[in-house]
């Protein structure tokens, strides 16, 4: 087993998380294989994910349970991104966050306070929210009518699941930009500067020398494009197909990681 000719230049992998490395709850067959060998060889590995239902730790925990021998400080989401904008230039702001209860914590066990008052709330946040419903919807529809700042931690229009594909925090922007008359004003998942300057920073390898493996062209493979890294688009997550590239084509397309192998 070896890398592949055409992967053997690059020293840094960043790897997208679900539909990529795993779907669901299953991890994607032979991508411990496939990121254990890289990660012999002495090359960097990573994974960069927009899904904000886990804290690091808890997606560190399901990897490394399905036999990938990784790090936690190997893992950057799109909630610790968002998370150190907000503690570095609002940290007394009041949020709301349309998300789940593992993110709206992890944000509050780093000091931000969080308020379902639309009066006192100055932050609204949106994320992927299995829990959603009407009521949440109004209390950020009518804070961000009183002038709240209105951030996303990532802007997916789907997320992938082991029965295909569920609602995700584009489709929620979307009814709150309808509902408000506002639009977003910043979002910290990829394809963002944002997350792109600390995959960057955590990776620590030259740009040329990275490649960026995902499953979606609107995310993964935008954000390789606009920053100059090379990408891989995968077929096992969301499913897409050459007329969506729009610009934004993938260098390769392989049908799993594991083609990253030979």
């Amino acid at each position: 087993m070896k890398i592949k000719q055409e992967f053997e230049k690059y020293s840094g992998f960043i790897f997208d998380m679900d539909g990529t490395t795993y779907r669901g709850n299953h991890i994607i067959p032979n991508a411990d294989t496939t990121i254990n060998f890289i990660k012999s060889t002495g090359r960097k590995v990573i994974f960069v994910t927009n899904k904000t239902t886990d804290s690091a730790k808890g997606y560190f925990n399901f990897l490394s349970a399905n036999n990938l021998k990784i790090s936690e400080e190997e893992i950057l989401s799109a909630t610790g991104v968002i998370k150190k904008y907000l503690k570095v230039n609002h940290p007394d702001l009041p949020i709301f966050a349309l998300g789940e209860e593992k993110f709206i914590n992890e944000l509050k066990e780093s000091g931000l306070t969080f308020s379902e008052d639309p009066s006192k709330i100055k932050v609204v946040i949106v994320t992927l929210d299995r829990t959603l419903n009407y009521d949440k919807l109004e209390i950020a529809a009518k804070s961000l009518e009183l002038g709240a700042l209105f951030l996303a931690a990532n802007i997916d229009d789907t997320c992938p699941v082991d029965e295909g594909e569920i609602l995700d925090a584009g489709s929620t922007i979307s009814a709150l930009e309808k509902r408000t008359h506002r639009k977003l004003e910043l979002h910290f998942g990829k394809p963002s500067q944002f997350m792109f300057e600390e995959a960057m920073n955590l990776i620590n390898t030259p740009a040329d020398k990275v490649l960026l493996v995902g499953d979606r062209i609107e995310t993964d493979i935008k954000m390789g494009n606009m920053f100059g890294v090379d990408t891989a688009l995968v077929k096992t997550g969301v499913k897409s197909n050459p007329k969506d590239y729009n610009g934004t084509a993938p260098k390769y397309i392989i049908d799993s990681v594991f083609d990253l192998l030979c």
